[in-house]
């Protein structure tokens, strides 16, 4: 554990005026102390006098407590210059502060190794149950989980920096999980809407972008009700980056529940794809349309198949846009003025694009 946690605690009592506090580790050194001298001293005759002592032991004309773990071996002892009535009574508030500010240190550092776990799928289904209920953990709220990438450079700042923006430690959980990737836990209320689970993704990527100057792709995945689907969630956000780098390239946030057909196209296998092309493109290969053939059919897609809103948008006549649809049919066989032909040639589109993806076309 880190000594940083009883300093903190030490620093507090430093305005108890003519007393000095501090910590000793198992073998009897100072590791925290209001007396920076003290720190680094070693009194290790005086650790057989209060191991396995529970009440206040003196030695030296100093009051000892110990500080011990969940199976009473000494690890810690608290301590407060003098010998008197008054230095038992100090002695054992300062012990009562150390001890619990250990206790929530390590229950907050168990809890997150636990999420990450759960996350990782390195518990098993059944234990679940039974570690949750050790840290008295809820087990039945509401969770996203939001994982953040970051893209070109990365800091190892990231996690403190998102830390700050979810200050409730016992609710809401910032993981590290590789050089680049960064797992955000939130618990929300009952009524949380998609616009909010949008609404923190936004933070999370300004926050980024204002304090560390970085930039990131954050996937979103669906909300769980329960600690044992959050392994899930944490799948589909990874999933929502993935597909998102393919069909949403101009995105930086990207919810799992909006990925659409993108999602199913990304699971299929690549000699299914390819043939799928094959069979549609029966004229001509879809490689033979152009680049302002392609970025008309684009349009045309945006504007819900409308030739006055798209002729509109193209800064074109009516006519012009018509004469352009008819080569398309004649090249590929598909009247994109129909519906289902629309449908084919769309996910044509987005297949073609997966496979760009994968450097197989």
């Amino acid at each position: 554990m880190s000594n940083s946690v009883f300093q903190g605690v030490i620093q507090q009592l430093r305005d108890i005026p003519g007393r000095v506090f501090g910590v000793v580790d198992s073998e009897g050194c100072v590791v925290s102390c209001t007396e920076i001298t003290l720190l680094g001293q070693r009194w290790p005759e005086a650790m057989p006098l209060f191991a396995g002592n529970e009440q206040t032991v003196t030695f030296e004309q100093k009051t000892f407590r110990a500080i011990t773990n969940s199976i009473d071996a000494l690890e810690y002892a608290a301590f407060c210059s003098g010998d008197d009535e008054q230095a038992k009574l100090l002695c054992n508030m300062a012990y009562i502060a150390l001890r619990d500010a250990r206790a929530y240190y390590e229950e907050k550092h168990d809890r997150g190794t636990f999420v990450k776990n759960i996350i990782m799928d390195n518990i098993l289904p059944g234990d679940i149950y039974i570690r949750a209920k050790e840290l008295h953990f809820i087990t039945d709220a509401p969770r996203a989980v939001f994982l953040v990438r970051q893209v070109g450079r990365s800091d190892v700042a990231t996690v403190d920096v998102l830390s700050s923006l979810f200050p409730d430690r016992l609710q809401d959980f910032v993981l590290s999980i590789n050089e680049t990737d960064v797992a955000v836990i939130k618990q929300l209320s009952d009524m949380a809407s998609a616009e909010e689970l949008e609404k923190i993704a936004v933070s999370i990527e300004e926050t980024l972008k204002n304090d560390l100057f970085i930039k990131c792709v954050i996937g979103i995945g669906t909300v769980s009700s329960h600690l044992r689907e959050l392994a899930d969630a944490y799948k589909e956000a990874q999933t929502a980056i993935d597909v998102g780098k393919v069909f949403d390239t101009e995105k930086s946030i990207i919810n799992y529940e909006n990925l659409g057909i993108g999602r199913l196209i990304y699971q299929l296998p690549t000699t299914l794809c390819e043939i799928f092309l094959t069979e549609v493109f029966k004229k001509n290969s879809i490689d033979a349309l152009d680049q302002e053939t392609l970025f008309t059919i684009n349009k045309f897609f945006e504007n819900n198949l409308n030739v006055s809103e798209t002729s509109r948008k193209l800064f074109v006549h009516r006519n012009t846009l018509v004469y352009r649809l008819e080569k398309i049919k004649k090249l590929t066989g598909l009247d994109l003025r129909q519906f289902d032909h629309a449908i084919v040639f769309k996910v044509a589109l987005m297949v073609r694009k997966y496979l760009s993806s994968r450097d197989i076309r």
